[in-house]
C-alpha cells in the first residue's frame, strides 16, 4: 500500500522544514515537504463538485422516531453519542474502521462512517434537538486535500460535505471544530455514552464543560444512557428486520459458494482458511464484512467454541463446523452455523449426533414466540439435549437434577453456552441491556434472536464413546418474532441431515 508519510497526529506538514545537510536522513515520522509552486498547481484543474444532494440513507425514516425514543427518557439532560476514532493498526496504518453501535442506529451512518463524528442531542422545552458534529470535506486549498493521509480527499476519497451529510442523514449538521464551544454552553446535566476509543479532546470538553457547572463526571447517569441506547435495540423496526432478512440471505450466498470450494480446500490443506477466504469474498462483495471473526473448525477443532484459529486442514470424512454472517452496509449482521460433512455424506456416528441437536434447536425455536421469556428457548433446547446425553448413558444423573441450577448442570460438560443472543448491529445485540430485559425478559414482536444449540465431544473427552469422540455439532438460525410465532430468517439454508446431504449433492454436482 502506499507510504503513508504525513500521519494525522504530526504538525501540517507543510510548515515542516527539511533536514540540515548531514543530518540523520532515518527519521521517524518522517514528512513530505511541499513546495510553494506545488501548493499553488494543486488545487488547479479540477471539475466542481456536484451541486446535487444526495439521497438520504435508507435508514434516515426510521432513525428520527429512535432519536425520540431516547430523548423521551432523558428529558432536559444533554446526551452525547460519539462516533469513535480510527484506531492504529501498525504505525501509519489505521484497521477498518466502524462506527460504535449506538452511534450507527441513531443516525443511520453504517460502513466506515463517519470517524471522529459526535451526535449532540440537546435539550429544548418539546425535547432536544438533534446535530451532527463531523469533520466535513475540505477545500483542494486546504493542505488537508493532499497531505492528510486520515482525512485528504487525495489518500481516502472525497468526503461529504455540510449540507451533503445533511442530505444523508436528515439532521442538522456542525463541524467538529465546533463542539467545544457547544459543549461549553451550559445544559444541566450531561449524559455521555463512554466509547473506549472516543477523542481526547472530545473528552478534555465534557470534562470542562461539567466543571463549568458543578459536576464531575457521573459514571452512574453515563452507564444509563449506555444501558438505554442498548434496550433501544431491542425491538427492531420494519427497517432493521428487511436488512436482518438481506444479511441472512446474502450469507446464505456465502455458504453454498464454501460448499462448491470444499474439494478444493481439501485438496489445497490448510482447508479451514480457504474455507474462511471463500466467505469473506461474499462477504465484501455483498456487504460490509463479515459480522464477526468466522468460524472454519474442521474435526476436533469444532469443539473448541470460538475457534478462529482456521488453521487446520479439511480431511474426507471430517465434519466441518461453519459459523458465520454478513454483515450489510448497514452494519446488520447474520449470524449462522451449519455443520456441514467435509464429503457430502455424514456419518452414522455424526448423523446420530447431528440429529441430536437438530431435535433440540426445532424445540427452541417452537418455543420463540412473543409471550414466552428468553430463557423459555434455552429451556427447551437444553432439555432435549439433556435427554439426549442421559439416553446415551453419559449423564451421572437423571434429566431431572441435572437441569436444576443448583444441584445439576452435568450437561454443560458437552454444551456449555446458551441457546440464544439477540442480533442486530452487534453479533450479540444489545449487551448493555439489563438482566431484567435481556436474560430474563420477554420475547414481543420485532425481536431478532438466534437459536443454536450444540453437542461438543472433544477427542480428549474419556467419558464419551470413542466413535463420539471428535464430533462437534452446532445448527444456528437467525429467527424474528413475529404476532403470532417467529419467522426462520435464515431458512433458506437446509436443516436435516437428509436436507444437508441433499443441498450439498446438488451443490458439488454442478461444480
Amino acid at each position: 500500500m502506499t507510504d503513508q508519510t504525513t500521519p494525522a497526529s504530526t504538525p501540517d506538514p507543510t510548515s515542516i522544514a527539511p533536514p540540515e545537510s548531514g543530518e540523520d536522513q532515518q527519521l521517524p515520522n518522517r514528512q513530505t515537504r511541499f513546495s510553494e509552486p506545488f501548493k499553488e498547481f494543486i488545487p488547479t484543474g479540477w471539475a466542481p463538485y456536484s451541486d446535487q444532494p444526495p439521497q438520504p440513507l435508507p435508514a434516515t425514516c426510521f432513525t428520527a422516531a429512535r432519536r425520540q425514543a431516547i430523548s423521551a427518557q432523558f428529558p432536559g439532560d444533554r446526551l452525547v453519542i460519539p462516533a469513535g476514532e480510527l484506531k492504529v493498526r501498525s504505525n501509519d496504518t489505521d484497521y477498518r474502521y466502524r462506527p460504535h453501535s449506538a452511534f450507527a442506529h441513531l443516525t443511520g451512518l453504517g460502513t466506515d462512517r463517519e470517524p471522529g463524528a459526535v451526535l449532540v442531542l440537546e435539550p429544548t422545552d418539546q425535547g432536544h434537538d438533534a446535530t451532527l458534529y463531523f469533520k466535513p470535506r475540505a477545500p483542494r486549498t486546504d493542505p488537508e486535500f493532499y497531505a492528510d493521509a486520515r482525512y485528504g480527499e487525495m489518500w481516502v476519497g472525497q468526503r461529504e460535505s455540510l449540507p451533503e451529510m445533511e442530505a444523508l442523514t436528515g439532521l442538522a449538521c456542525a463541524p467538529l471544530s465546533q463542539l467545544p464551544d457547544a459543549l461549553s454552553k451550559n445544559a444541566g446535566a450531561t449524559r455521555v455514552l463512554v466509547v473506549a476509543d472516543a477523542d481526547a479532546e472530545l473528552t478534555a470538553s465534557l470534562t470542562a464543560q461539567r466543571a463549568s457547572i458543578g459536576a464531575s463526571s457521573d459514571a452512574d447517569a453515563d452507564e444509563q444512557l449506555a444501558v438505554a441506547l442498548s434496550e433501544l435495540r431491542l425491538v427492531k423496526d420494519a427497517f432493521e428486520a428487511d436488512e436482518m432478512r438481506a444479511a441472512c440471505d446474502a450469507t446464505a450466498d456465502g455458504f453454498e459458494a464454501v460448499v462448491a470450494s470444499l474439494p478444493e480446500a481439501v485438496r489445497r490443506g490448510r482447508g479451514e482458511r480457504w474455507v474462511e477466504g471463500v466467505f469473506g469474498l461474499y462477504a465484501r462483495h455483498a456487504g460490509n464484512a463479515v459480522g464477526y471473526d468466522t468460524i472454519a473448525a474442521a474435526g476436533d477443532h469444532a469443539n473448541t467454541l470460538h475457534w478462529i484459529d482456521n488453521d487446520g486442514d479439511l480431511r474426507p470424512g471430517d465434519l466441518l463446523l461453519l459459523d458465520a454472517g454478513v454483515e450489510r452496509d448497514s452494519l446488520y449482521t447474520a449470524d449462522i452455523t451449519r455443520t456441514l460433512p467435509v464429503t457430502g455424506t455424514f456419518s452414522p456416528a455424526q448423523r446420530r449426533v447431528y440429529d441430536a441437536v437438530l431435535a433440540a434447536q426445532t424445540a427452541g425455536i417452537a418455543a420463540a414466540r412473543p409471550g414466552a421469556t428468553f430463557s423459555d428457548v434455552h429451556d427447551a433446547a437444553i432439555r432435549v439435549i439433556a435427554e439426549h446425553l442421559h439416553e446415551w448413558g453419559l449423564l451421572p444423573v437423571s434429566v431431572e437434577q441435572t437441569l436444576d441450577p443448583d444441584n445439576g448442570g452435568h450437561h454443560r460438560r458437552w454444551m456449555v453456552h446458551g441457546t440464544s443472543h439477540h442480533l442486530g448491529i452487534d453479533v450479540h445485540d444489545c449487551a448493555q441491556a439489563r438482566n431484567s430485559h435481556y436474560r430474563e425478559g420477554t420475547l414481543a414482536p420485532g425481536m431478532v434472536i438466534t437459536v443454536e444449540p450444540g453437542l461438543y465431544f472433544r477427542s480428549t473427552d474419556l467419558l464419551v464413546p470413542e466413535e463420539l469422540r471428535g464430533i462437534g455439532v452446532r445448527i444456528e438460525d437467525d429467527v424474528l418474532i413475529t404476532q403470532d410465532g417467529c419467522e426462520v430468517l435464515s431458512a433458506r439454508l437446509p436443516r436435516s441431515a437428509d436436507d444437508v446431504e441433499a443441498w450439498m449433492a446438488r451443490i458439488l454436482d454442478n461444480g
